[in-house]
């Protein structure tokens, strides 16, 4: 591995860690743990307006942390990586626990 891909695979996992660092997107991957979700339905649970959690999807989908489908004219998000991503949510609450 050269010094560069080291830097670029320290570049991205501190990309994923900043996406992961937002209370909202935390809270919108604990919704999408339940199954898929439409925009409107995620801004009903979680009390954010629909551009804030639309935000918060591109963020978390260009992390490859998210991914949607059409359905008619709506978009269902689901998660990527179910089981990576329960295991990386598992371990960081392990950690703030000690």
């Amino acid at each position: 591995m050269t010094s560069s891909d080291a830097d670029d695979d320290i570049s991205g996992a501190a990309a994923l860690f900043r996406s992961l660092g937002d209370p909202s997107r935390l809270a919108i991957l604990h919704h999408l743990r339940l199954g898929e979700h439409r925009v409107v339905e995620l801004t009903e649970h979680l009390g954010l307006a629909q551009s804030t959690v639309s935000t918060h999807l591109a963020s978390l989908r260009s992390q490859g942390l998210v991914t949607s489908r059409a359905e008619g004219r709506a978009s269902l998000f689901s998660l990527a990586r179910t089981e990576a991503l329960a295991d990386l949510l598992a371990a960081a609450e392990h950690l703030r626990q000690g």
